[in-house]
């Protein structure tokens, strides 16, 4: 298994909660391990962990991370930092070397990320080269890193889960 985690740079907590809240909620049921959050804020760090208590699964959420200092630690622990980007090379061009790796930092911004990401990250990777949502480009990287595995994982100590239907929407306690 693939030890994927995110690094959300550039959180503005009066403009970007829901945004943000969505990377972390896409990551961890799109298979990530963790989300990083540069930014403080806890708001965002007890929504998603009252997710995961009810949905189940060992993804955590941690503010206040130096970004320099998450990206370099990952980076000397062995682990490559793919930063997603519409200015990168095409996803589906690189993702194959990328799955090689076993451990991935993806690194995902909000506003205008520092120039030095650019040089910091191992892989500046686009999903289309068109403005879109981070979530969107979230999604689609990790959808194509773990080939469409991650649809069917389960989520162990879930305590409520879907039950599929063509029609209507329904859920169980576990």
């Amino acid at each position: 298994m693939k030890d994927v985690r995110v690094l959300r740079l550039g959180h503005r907590p009066e403009r970007d909660q829901r945004v943000t809240t969505h990377v972390g909620l896409t990551a961890r049921a799109l298979g990530a391990r963790g989300m990083y959050l540069a930014g403080r804020d806890a708001g965002i760090v007890a929504g998603i962990r009252d997710v995961v208590s009810r949905w189940g699964g060992d993804f955590f959420v941690e503010d206040g991370v130096p970004w320099k200092k998450c990206i370099r630690e990952w980076k000397a622990s062995g682990g490559v930092v793919v930063h997603l980007t519409m200015y990168g090379e095409p996803v589906q061009e690189r993702v194959a070397d990328i799955r090689e790796n076993d451990r991935i930092l993806v690194v995902v911004g909000a506003e205008k990320v520092p120039g030095e990401i650019y040089l910091l990250a191992d892989y500046n990777i686009a999903v289309t080269n068109q403005p879109h949502s981070e979530v969107a480009g979230l999604a689609v990287f990790l959808d194509r890193l773990f080939e469409g595995r991650e649809l069917a994982w389960e989520f162990p100590g879930a305590r409520i889960r879907v039950v599929p239907s063509p029609r209507g929407k329904r859920c169980e306690e576990i």
